[in-house]
């Protein structure tokens, strides 16, 4: 109970200290005005509606706009949102929910689009959900979506209409030809490809908005040794008293080394993890079988403990500052022991160990520095044995390097 409430306050600290960044950005009313705004940057994953913003840095106060009054707002040449109503194909590309029908399936939308290169000719594009669909515009034209659809045909088999690539060809007619095309994924990094080498080939200038997203850093590994601070009791369903034991709590070292994939949306503030991680619990203990009993004995009960522990999560950062953030990560731990067992008066048994969940938090500097706390609920390590129950369960204080 203790850990939890240590843990919870910890979370709750990170929340509460984490800082929110508003950033330089602007926007345009539906009176054509302009105003240079700071604008909260929640690096949607989702196209908004909505965005907050305000005045001045040093302002406690924060307002909101929607689409309903907005037609364009940006973020220091970061990201860029023009109002459109486009005809939008709602069709899903998701296996259950796929259509038999190779034409699109358009509805009248009027959404916030995201430049993804601005020029002569745009690419925009729109996420919602499951739904991830390009749009264009040459020469400030009519913004046309960009037509890909997945649809079923005959036994359950994928067939796809890429009519984007016969958009392309008769619309960007310079410097883009037959070759270029018919290699072409509807994927933002080809699709860029093709966009910038028009814009270039007709002498107009485009920014590519797209390119800061490309220079993020979205892989670290992490080498994360630390200390576990374990324990371990043991309980006999059908002989109660000398059937049980409760072993010592021990301190021992753990080696991890930690896979981490930033997710690419909301300003790097989620990632999803993996650490295969060696660790080891052996420790004995004298008990007293058959207390009271004329052939009362005693008898020298030890486990001995080694593991990889393979955690898969997910992270959430809170950014202090430009060098220091907080973390908060669940994980679901797959445990694979290795020849362990535990010797229990006069027999041995083997450890079948079982699976369970892991909770941390910890501080993170300069993308290179950390330090993590970090519980777990409890592991049955006689999982396999009908007569036994058993309670492994560990806190860690780990360090961690990013190497890269």
């Amino acid at each position: 109970m203790k850990k939890i409430c240590l843990f919870t306050g910890l979370i709750s600290a990170a929340f509460f200290n984490a800082q929110i960044k508003f950033e330089k950005g602007y926007f345009v009313n539906n009176s054509e005005q302009r105003s240079e705004v700071l604008i909260k940057n929640l690096d949607w994953k989702n196209n908004p509606t909505e965005f907050e913003y305000k005045t001045e840095e040093t302002s406690a106060e924060t307002k909101k706009e929607s689409i309903k009054n907005i037609q364009e707002f940006g973020i220091d040449n970061e990201q860029k949102y023009i109002r459109k109503t486009v005809m939008i194909d709602l069709s899903s590309d998701q296996l259950q929910s796929m259509s038999y029908e190779k034409k699109a399936n358009f509805a009248e939308k009027t959404v916030f689009l995201k430049y993804v290169v601005e020029g002569k000719a745009d690419l925009l594009y729109y996420e919602n959900e499951d739904l991830e669909r390009f749009f264009f515009s040459v020469n400030d034209s009519e913004v046309k979506q960009l037509i890909y659809k997945p649809y079923y045909i005959e036994n359950s088999l994928i067939a796809y209409n890429e009519e984007y690539k016969k958009q392309i060809l008769d619309n960007l007619n310079c410097g883009v030809d037959l070759t270029d095309v018919n290699k072409l994924n509807y994927k933002p990094k080809d699709l860029i490809k093709v966009f910038l080498k028009y814009n270039e080939c007709s002498n107009s200038s485009a920014v590519n908005y797209n390119q800061n997203y490309e220079k993020r850093d979205l892989f670290n590994l992490t080498i994360r040794p630390g200390m576990n601070f374990s324990s371990f009791e043991m309980v006999n369903d059908y002989y109660s008293g000398s059937g049980n034991a409760k072993f010592d709590n021990k301190i021992s070292f753990r080696i991890g080394l930690e896979a981490e994939i930033i997710l690419p949306f909301n300003k790097n503030k989620w990632a999803v993890f993996a650490e295969p991680t060696y660790q080891y619990y052996k420790t004995e203990k004298q008990s007293v079988v058959y207390e009271g009993q004329p052939f009362e004995t005693t008898s020298i009960r030890n486990i001995d403990y080694k593991s990889i522990e393979i955690p898969l999560g997910i992270r959430h950062y809170f950014f202090l500052n430009d060098k220091s953030k907080i973390f908060v990560n669940a994980a679901y731990v797959f445990d694979i022991e290795m020849g362990s067992n535990i010797r229990y008066d006069y027999n041995n048994l083997k450890i079948y160990s079982g699976n369970n969940f892991v909770f941390g938090v910890g501080f993170k500097y300069n993308d290179k520095f950390q330090v993590e706390f970090r519980t777990s609920t409890n592991r049955n390590l006689m999982q396999d044995y009908l007569n036994w129950t058993s309670k492994y369960q560990t806190s860690s204080v780990i360090l961690g390097y990013t190497l890269f």
